[in-house]
């Protein structure tokens, strides 16, 4: 019973665990070298969401200038072969729950 509940009381709980290392993951991946795990794992709660919610910002108005070019450029960003690029959009203003077991 003594294991169980120190196992529950300290650290972290499972599902809060995956949204952990999800922002972990995506803040070092998405901030091109800028992050490394430790860090990013030390890091406070705070700077860490100011981090993600940076980096979604940036990611977002990529987008639109992407859009702004390709409507005034019409087919002719299609006929030149070039295409948008594949960038993953992560809503990071929301909590994800850990896959039940």
């Amino acid at each position: 019973m003594i294991c169980q509940l120190a196992l529950t009381f300290f650290g972290l709980q499972p599902e809060y665990k995956f949204t952990v290392m999800t922002e972990i993951h995506d803040l070092i991946y998405h901030g091109n070298g800028g992050f490394i795990y430790s860090e990013v794992y030390n890091m406070p709660i705070q700077y860490r969401k100011f981090h993600i919610r940076k980096i979604n910002e940036h990611i977002e108005r990529q987008n639109e200038e992407y859009e702004k070019a390709r409507g005034k450029g019409g087919n002719q960003m299609t006929n030149t072969g070039i295409s948008k690029p594949n960038i993953p959009q992560a809503d990071f203003t929301t909590q994800t729950k850990a896959p039940k077991k």
